[in-house]
């Protein structure tokens, strides 16, 4: 409201102001052009009356007015007095007589009309403003045109700097009206600044922000107002931050997850279509889809547990190492054998404990990753060791590899290093960040560890006790 009426009251000064001056300018440059061309008018007409005069006595004494043309016009040109003017006579479009440097004139200049109109305007040639009157003489002398040039750029320059001066004036009151005019806005105002810079503090997010609160005044009551309002603000905003993130974790990883076993159900069901097996093949192939809708059934009952229910402790149970990784190849195996890829398994120990559906899930996660990074004919390295009873299981690639910036972010919700990769190539950048909540929730830790073009290493360290 300060700025608003600050403004308003500004404006309307300069506006006003500046209209003042601006009319002041040009009813100044008007009377000075007007005062200029009726100069030029008055003494053009002088110089033509007695021009004709001089003309005809001159033909009375049987002499050729060509022959005394310079010394009938000089005359003319000291009668102006002024430097500033410059007389021309043509006859026809050939120039006959000039008092000064040429100045090039439009043909109409050297036309005038025959009825005896003189034309007169204001023309820029060369960085000066003249007046120009052009005129033919009387009969009998009408092939004859004087044209009177007047230069009035000093006086043009003249009101210029005037303008000038007006402006530089104006200017310096403007200021001052302005600092004067802030300086009792911002006194009248100063409450209600308080206010709008706490509010735009909590618009902010900044809800820490309170007004400070004195005196028993009506302004203090409305401090105090505003500080509960804040406050019940920062409450309300803590909740509903707290469930939109929520919200938002189960169905992002809802949805990513499903990916996986719908992945490996349309596989197999795309297999029963198309190719012709034998009995125990489709049997197979519908164990897989079954198993697969069950994994899924399974995973999305258990991804809406970690959403509503983040601080429950998950069901852990022993787990066979090889027969997750049997399992998770078993998934990945259409994308294995598409890329060729080659897996290695080198495990020293066979038991873990956790969740067998989350485990599978954070393998399966790790080692698509690997997968994609590979090339044609990659390798993938799977080492699962004991030490002290803790386990360590890494996944290691021979592809390539990413950067120690990418290596930050890829635990990101929605992280993806690789901004062009489409979406069926680099998935909705989900799939680490579930597994470090996987990780988490087995109390376990997640580490990379890789370089550009020498591969990726994903190690995951059990702390519970096997």
């Amino acid at each position: 409201m300060k700025f608003r009426t600050f403004i308003t009251t500004l404006l309307l000064f300069l506006f006003c102001f500046n209209l003042g001056i601006f009319i002041i300018s040009v009813a100044t440059f008007k009377d000075t052009v007007n005062r200029a061309e009726d100069r030029s008018l008055g003494e053009h007409y002088f110089i033509i009356s007695a021009l004709t005069k001089d003309f005809y006595a001159v033909e009375s004494r049987g002499a050729t007015i060509e022959s005394s043309l310079a010394s009938l016009i000089k005359p003319y040109s000291y009668l102006s007095g002024d430097n500033n003017v410059k007389l021309a006579l043509y006859k026809g479009q050939q120039s006959v007589y000039s008092n000064g440097q040429e100045i090039e004139l439009e043909s109409r200049f050297l036309e005038p009309p025959e009825d005896g109109t003189r034309l007169s305007a204001i023309e820029k040639s060369g960085g000066h403003t003249y007046v120009i009157v052009s005129g033919k003489l009387p009969q009998p002398y009408n092939a004859y045109t004087l044209v009177y040039i007047y230069d009035t750029t000093d006086a043009i320059q003249t009101w210029q700097h005037m303008k000038n001066m007006l402006f530089v004036i104006g200017l310096i009151i403007s200021g001052l009206l302005a600092v004067g005019l802030l300086l009792l806005l911002n006194r009248i105002f100063k409450p209600l600044s308080q206010i709008s810079y706490t509010s735009r503090k909590i618009a902010e997010g900044d809800y820490e922000t309170r007004l400070t609160v004195s005196g028993r005044d009506e302004l203090s009551e409305m401090a105090r107002s505003f500080n509960h309002m804040a406050e019940e603000i920062q409450r309300q905003m803590t909740e509903l931050i707290t469930a939109a993130e929520k919200k938002q974790q189960f169905i992002d990883n809802f949805a990513h997850e499903l990916r996986t076993p719908l992945t490996a159900i349309y596989g197999y069901a795309e297999y029963l279509q198309k190719v012709a097996i034998t009995e125990d093949d489709r049997l197979d192939a519908i164990q897989y889809i079954m198993s697969g809708s069950q994994r899924m059934q399974t995973m999305a009952a258990q991804l809406l547990e970690l959403a509503n229910l983040s601080h429950d402790e998950i069901v852990q149970g022993a787990q066979s190492v090889s027969g997750l990784f049997q399992s998770v190849e078993r998934t990945l195996s259409s994308r294995i054998t598409e890329k060729e890829i080659h897996i290695e398994y080198r495990l020293e120990t066979d038991l873990i404990l956790g969740d067998a559906f989350l485990l599978e899930s954070l393998f399966i996660n790790l080692i698509d990753n690997a997968i994609k990074a590979c090339g044609i004919g990659g390798q993938i390295i799977v080492h699962a060791s004991s030490e002290a009873g803790n386990l360590t299981i890494s996944i290691q690639d021979n592809g390539k590899g990413m950067t120690p910036e990418v290596l930050q972010h890829i635990t990101e919700p929605f992280y993806r290093a690789e901004k062009s990769r489409n979406r069926k190539d680099g998935g909705a950048g989900l799939g680490l960040s579930i597994c470090r909540q996987i990780v988490l929730r087995h109390g376990a830790e997640l580490t990379f560890m890789s370089r550009p073009d020498e591969g990726t290493t994903a190690t995951v360290f059990f702390t519970t006790s096997t």
